[in-house]
């Protein structure tokens, strides 16, 4: 069992600048909401790289290739991508979106 329920996948040694950003801005939200969390870096480790990739749905899959972080999981559970997660951070949904009950008071701006 992991330390926190929240994981984000991210690749530490990724070269394309928009996966660093989409991962900054998936840490640095979660940081400012005090949301814990673990990062995995898929780069680092084999094995947790074919976790994700196993543990994505399939119809979250990329048509061709494998999926790209950051990829949120709760526990075993799905959560979604950058995509998702942008998504539900307009429309205030977060804690829905990574499986958590909301906070009162938690609008912490980004």
């Amino acid at each position: 069992m992991c330390l926190f329920p929240i994981r984000v996948f991210i690749a530490s040694s990724s070269g394309f600048v928009a996966i660093k950003k989409k991962q900054q801005d998936v840490v640095r939200f979660l940081e400012a909401n005090k949301i814990e969390f673990e990062e995995v870096d898929i780069t680092m480790s084999e094995e947790q790289r074919q976790w994700m990739y196993k543990n994505v749905p399939p119809e979250k899959k990329p048509a061709q290739g494998n999926p790209l972080p950051p990829q949120i999981f709760n526990g075993d559970r799905y959560c979604g991508d950058y995509d998702s997660f942008f998504e539900s951070k307009e429309s205030n949904t977060v804690f829905s979106f990574l499986g958590l009950k909301p906070r009162l008071a938690s609008k912490a701006e980004s």
